[in-house]
């Protein structure tokens, strides 16, 4: 029922609100073809960290330098 009514919903309901786009998720249930192994989950979650922390890193320890006033 839910199906039918999506469909029903993205084909005709465009004509009545206008231009707008239908998003369809994407989802899988099977798992992975490839197993990721040590070296590559070290790899992303040290990069991802670097690329979240050290912004935020290098503002604390440059904070005096922002508080001055020059």
């Amino acid at each position: 029922m839910y199906g039918l009514l999506r469909t029903i919903g993205c084909r005709a309901a465009p004509a009545l609100r206008g231009h707008t786009i239908c998003q369809r998720a994407n989802v899988y249930s099977r798992p992975a073809k490839e197993k990721i192994g040590v070296k590559e989950t070290m790899l992303g979650l040290s990069l991802f960290s670097l690329v979240i922390l050290g912004p935020s890193g290098w503002i604390l320890a440059h904070l005096e330098d922002y508080k001055k006033r020059e």
